[in-house]
């Protein structure tokens, strides 16, 4: 299925939705890789989704991509517009009612999803599509910018469940780490064209 965009992304080859902090941690590394996912986005043509806010590594993804000549969505819920402070300079900023319609709308903008390093907020949202991923919901790719080894805790509470009986082995493959933000375009453009199936939701 493929995703519904904005009049100034019609041009776009897909849409990747990324998943990434509001804040920039305490590592230069992860702000480095935001701004290059961002432009490399622009200058592949890929429309950038993301969750709306101008603060931490949110705004330098937007950023990134915008100065490069990209076209960014952005998706906030209307009580976290003063709180991550909305980028009012997207190609198109939609403001939801709740954090649900939130990760609902970005589903619908994305042919597939990066993840930045990020805190609760990126977890919970990791955690969702990669569970709607296992129930069926969609096929789309899911990919774990793995920066400094950030995501292998991550990765280890699923072999954890996977070990003690509560997840199965196949759970492995609902979502992939890569090492930078380099490989992110190449396993997504390999990847089987995703299916969505949004009525289930």
């Amino acid at each position: 299925m493929r995703a519904l965009l904005p009049k100034g992304a019609m041009a776009s080859r897909y849409s990747i939705c990324v998943f990434c902090g509001s804040s920039t941690g305490n590592d230069p590394l992860h702000e480095r890789a935001a701004a290059r996912l961002g432009r490399l986005a622009a200058g592949r043509n890929v429309h950038l989704v993301y969750g709306g806010g101008k603060v931490g590594l949110m705004g330098i993804v937007a950023d990134a991509a915008l100065e490069a000549g990209g076209t960014v969505t952005g998706v906030i819920p209307r009580h976290l517009r003063r709180a991550e402070v909305a980028h009012e300079g997207l190609t198109e900023l939609i403001t939801v009612e709740t954090m649900h319609e939130r990760k609902h709308r970005m589903f619908g903008l994305a042919d597939a999803f990066v993840v930045l390093p990020g805190g609760i907020g990126t977890f919970d949202e990791t955690i969702e599509i990669i569970s709607w991923r296992l129930l069926n919901l969609h096929d789309k790719a899911i990919l774990l910018v793995d920066l400094g080894g950030y995501w292998e805790p991550f990765t280890e509470l699923f072999e954890h469940a996977i070990a003690k009986g509560f997840a199965r082995p196949e759970t492995r493959r609902l979502f992939t780490r890569v090492a930078d933000v380099e490989e992110v375009f190449a396993r997504i453009e390999a990847a089987p064209k995703g299916e969505a199936h949004p009525e289930r939701l």
